[in-house]
């Protein structure tokens, strides 16, 4: 991308989806995907130091027992040390709340920072379950994530958006007025 003459960045975004049993957070991560302009890979489809390449990545799976699935939380593991790298986390569960969400993204939300991320923002919503004795009874949040719910996820990516193109765009300033002063400066 061109402007001013000058080679911008363009924002690039990943998401790492773990979706699993009833692909709930798969509807998620593609609305998030849709705004973003994001691709969607599996921790299995992805080397993690090729997060590198990426200026904004969404982490986000189901939650079992409490946290993100296993898969995500190990390829979590591997992710190299970064340096402010911005990163958000998305999950679908049996229960929603923001306290509950807080709690339930606590040991991705750990790691990631940990490796030198910077968790810009958190998204979670009730998903249908039937896990356990669940499928006795029909299952819980039948039909959910629902409209609200990915219209909440697309108010979330939409903001990302804005914040992130900003931040691109201050960047862009600062790099144009350096190379105005060092001109100036060498005549």
């Amino acid at each position: 991308m061109t402007k001013h003459g000058l080679q911008t960045t363009p924002m690039k975004s990943l998401l790492v989806l773990f979706s699993h049993h009833r692909h709930n957070t798969e509807k998620v991560a593609n609305v998030f995907a849709e705004i973003l302009d994001a691709k969607i890979k599996t921790p299995q489809e992805i080397n993690p130091t090729e997060l590198q390449e990426y200026n904004l990545i969404g982490f986000g799976s189901g939650i079992d027992s409490g946290k993100h699935y296993k898969v995500l939380l190990d390829f979590a593991d591997k992710l190299p040390q970064v340096n402010d790298k911005k990163a958000f986390i998305f999950s679908t569960s049996g229960v929603s709340n923001p306290k509950y969400m807080a709690k339930i993204h606590t040991a991705l939300r750990e790691k990631l920072q940990t490796k030198g991320y910077v968790i810009v923002d958190e998204f979670n919503c009730h998903g249908f379950n039937t896990n356990s004795f669940l499928k006795l009874f029909g299952g819980m949040n039948k039909g959910r994530p629902n409209a609200k719910d990915l219209k909440k996820a697309e108010e979330i990516a939409l903001n990302l958006k804005q914040k992130l193109e900003h931040q691109t765009e201050q960047t862009d300033k600062k790099v144009e007025k350096t190379i105005a002063e060092t001109k100036k400066s060498k005549i």
